[in-house]
């Protein structure tokens, strides 16, 4: 726990996506005490967003049932709308994007591209694509190469079975890449690549600035390694009870898990106390 002093008046609320608001696989669902809970949260006038390193195309199964007409995919590369036009949109440097493919090839590593509201494969048969499917919503599109899609890529994508494979191709693709591109994993199998700014830091950041609201306002909660440039960022930090032990510890305070409603559970005791 951070023993930061809780903020007296919260008035915009910052969720994760997979592991926080949506149940566990294989469903990955909006539970109905979620949206009825989102519902008191805007009835309150406490906004509320969601941000992850999902595309933003991928994020609609979650934003269409909760009325969201703010949200932020690709870590905040993209910030949209509900209909998915942009607010803001960052994508990787184009150099960066040709040695990003590159490199995850030659280690072995699938390599997925999304760009211009798609998704793009150069091999049909690799074994995380139907799991990908099931989170995104969408099926990609198998090219030869992937073209002129990398000067407008919003996340490069190396997937593998092998954790350690990965692990490596971050700390290497990362020293490659420099501050031109961000290199980090989403999940044990998944290594992302984005633009430098791309963190959910930056995205917290950015929806505070588009709903105007001062960030010593918003309140976030997650559930993985990936969503702790949040929690420093935000007033208040709530960690899902499914997270790691060092999530935890990073947080001001922790739900139940995405399993028993933690969200709803976090907005009932902790946001809703407090809202404007």
């Amino acid at each position: 726990m951070t023993g930061r002093q809780p903020p007296k008046k919260i008035s915009l609320f910052v969720s994760d996506v997979d592991g926080t608001i949506v149940t566990p696989s294989p469903n990955k669902g909006l539970a109905p005490a979620t949206i009825d809970a989102v519902k008191r949260l805007k009835a309150a006038g406490i906004a509320f967003s969601i941000v992850s390193s999902r595309p933003p195309r991928g994020m609609l199964s979650v934003a269409g049932p909760l009325g969201l007409d703010r949200f932020a995919g690709f870590n905040g590369s993209e910030i949209v709308t509900g209909d998915l036009s942009p607010i803001e949109q960052h994508f990787v440097p184009e150099e960066a994007a040709r040695i990003a493919v590159a490199e995850m090839q030659k280690v072995g590593a699938d390599v997925w591209v999304f760009a211009d509201n798609e998704w793009f494969v150069t091999d049909p048969d690799d074994p995380y694509i139907a799991h990908e499917v099931n989170t995104v919503g969408f099926s990609p599109i198998v090219v030869k190469e992937f073209g002129d899609h990398l000067a407008r890529a919003g996340k490069i994508v190396g997937s593998s079975a092998n954790p350690e494979l990965l692990a490596r191709a971050e700390a290497d693709l990362q020293q490659m890449l420099g501050t031109a591109a961000s290199a980090k994993r989403s999940q044990t199998y998944y290594l992302d690549v984005t633009h430098p700014t791309a963190d959910k830091g930056h995205a917290v950041r950015a929806l505070a600035r588009h709903f105007g609201v001062p960030l010593d306002e918003v309140a976030v909660v997650g559930d993985m390694i990936n969503d702790l440039p949040m929690f420093p960022v935000g007033a208040l930090a709530i960690a899902m009870g499914n997270a790691s032990d060092y999530v935890k510890s990073q947080a001001d305070f922790v739900t139940s898990s995405n399993a028993e409603d933690g969200v709803a559970r976090a907005i009932d005791s902790l946001i809703l106390p407090r809202a404007p």
